[in-house]
């Protein structure tokens, strides 16, 4: 079992950037392909990006590609989200998820484990 906890939201203007944690406690972090998903109000939940278990794999939505950067530190159980050029539509709620199950990794179904979330405004 692992448990996630998300930090580094705020509040940002259009154009500038932030960078998400996720934090995972337990000793089995590398053992798990992560991914970052977000909820904007009145919206289904929507993939942002993962990466496999040692990193060298990532996936981004097309509406991220090339701003966000999704990685991850095995020997500091932590995961980074780097967003750069954020837009007023990129203002969510972001959760980390570790994936316990077989599936696409752009499919919240496949993670098994969630942090709580950080919330993430961009002004225009």
């Amino acid at each position: 079992q692992v448990q996630l906890v998300e930090s580094g939201g705020g509040l940002v203007q259009a154009g500038g950037s932030l960078r998400l944690s996720c934090a995972a406690s337990g000793r089995t972090f590398s053992s798990y392909a992560m991914g970052w998903f977000r909820q904007a109000p009145g919206k289904e939940r929507e993939f942002v990006a993962a990466i496999g278990r040692s990193g060298a794999i990532t996936y981004y939505a097309d509406s991220v590609k090339g701003r966000f950067t999704i990685s991850r530190d095995n020997a500091k159980n932590t995961m980074y989200l780097q967003m750069n050029s954020l837009k007023p539509e990129d203002t969510a709620v972001y959760s980390c998820a570790a994936s316990s199950r077989l599936g696409p990794l752009n499919s919240p179904l496949s993670y098994g484990y969630w942090g709580q979330g950080t919330q993430v405004t961009v002004s225009s």
